[in-house]
């Protein structure tokens, strides 16, 4: 059998957007289809199937993500600053017209505690970002920009649920200021 040759990152690309715009359940195999170029044949060949093809948007998802997310810290003064970066970039995606979700937020809701693995994968994903929002919070303390009594657990953990809730918030389409209010309160807390 002849191996299906496209670009794979483009692929996952796609069908992450895919979806991240219709969720899980509701992306048809033609949905990704037309997302993806890909017929549901080399689909099928090249990722075993629609639950294969999340995973590996997961996957992509996350390496994308972590890339991102050091982005908003290079060239800062400092590493508040980088978090104020990264809040003003959630920010951005929550105030758009068509709000982009995270696709970990919008898979998790829709299949945990029905599949094990993608329930893990978040689980990981998500124990990860927390772990990479802490050791900014204790590389800002050992800098001196944050207060050495601060639990940056407990703060990594309280920024990433005032995250989740500004993206849930966004969906209820509230008057302009207030989630650039919210994200400010979050700030600030952070701060001490």
């Amino acid at each position: 059998m002849r191996t299906a040759e496209f670009d794979r990152q483009q692929v996952l690309a796609a069908a992450m957007n895919a979806f991240i715009c219709k969720g899980f359940s509701k992306t048809s195999m033609q949905d990704l289809k037309q997302a993806t170029g890909l017929h549901p044949g080399s689909i099928y060949c090249a990722f075993t199937n629609k639950r294969g093809l999340l995973l590996a948007a997961l996957e992509h998802y996350r390496a994308q993500r972590s890339t991102e997310f050091e982005t908003f810290f290079a060239g800062k003064d400092s590493v508040l600053d980088g978090i104020e970066a990264y809040l003003a970039g959630v920010l951005d995606e929550c105030e758009r017209d068509e709000i982009k979700d995270c696709l970990l937020q919008k898979a998790l809701s829709e299949l945990a505690h029905q599949d094990e693995e993608v329930e893990a994968l978040i689980g990981s994903m998500l124990t990860d970002w927390q772990s990479a929002f802490t050791e900014k919070l204790r590389q800002a303390q050992r800098l001196g920009e944050l207060a050495e009594g601060r639990d940056c657990e407990a703060l990594s953990q309280f920024l990433v649920m005032g995250i989740y809730g500004m993206r849930t918030y966004a969906h209820t389409k509230p008057a302009k200021g207030i989630l650039a209010s919210l994200a400010g309160q979050l700030m600030i807390y952070i701060r001490g």
